[in-house]
């Protein structure tokens, strides 16, 4: 990659099909479902050198927050163990927390933010994002930076 090099995030419909062919050509590497770049690239449909050509340039997106400090705005009902329920959802996932921030809550809802390492996180992004909105109370969740 160039040192100047521009990064930008892509709903994955809107990309042609070998950069996604090439991240699953990735994962099963990764995973060990298969043991060669050849093989990744037969069970794939696509070509070795598609695969050399893109593997360090398409990556998805939980992998590049991986080791990053994510900060996560939440909008919840004001009611006892909601932000509990919450805690213990990052700490299941392995992610630390290193800021909470609470506006006093109006209208029975309350907005936290909270900021956390995700260096140890034991699943992808989404799906800590979707446990989050599982959550008793949570009404909305959602990417703030990282």
């Amino acid at each position: 990659m160039a040192k100047d090099s521009k990064y930008y995030l892509v709903e994955a419909s809107a990309l042609p099909d070998v950069f996604l062919k090439v991240v699953e050509a990735k994962r099963l590497l990764d995973t060990g479902k298969v043991t060669t770049v050849n093989e990744a690239a037969r069970v794939t449909g696509i070509s070795r050198s598609a695969f050399y050509k893109y593997r360090d340039a398409v990556m998805p997106f939980q992998n590049m927050m991986t080791g990053r400090i994510i900060t996560f705005q939440l909008l919840l009902h004001d009611a006892p163990g909601i932000l509990s329920g919450l805690l213990n959802t990052f700490a299941d996932s392995q992610v630390n927390i290193l800021t909470i921030n609470s506006i006093v809550p109006t209208n029975g809802c309350a907005v936290v933010t909270i900021s956390a390492e995700t260096m140890n996180m034991t699943m992808p992004l989404e799906t800590l994002l979707l446990q989050l909105r599982q959550n008793e109370g949570v009404i909305k969740a959602e990417i703030l930076a990282g």
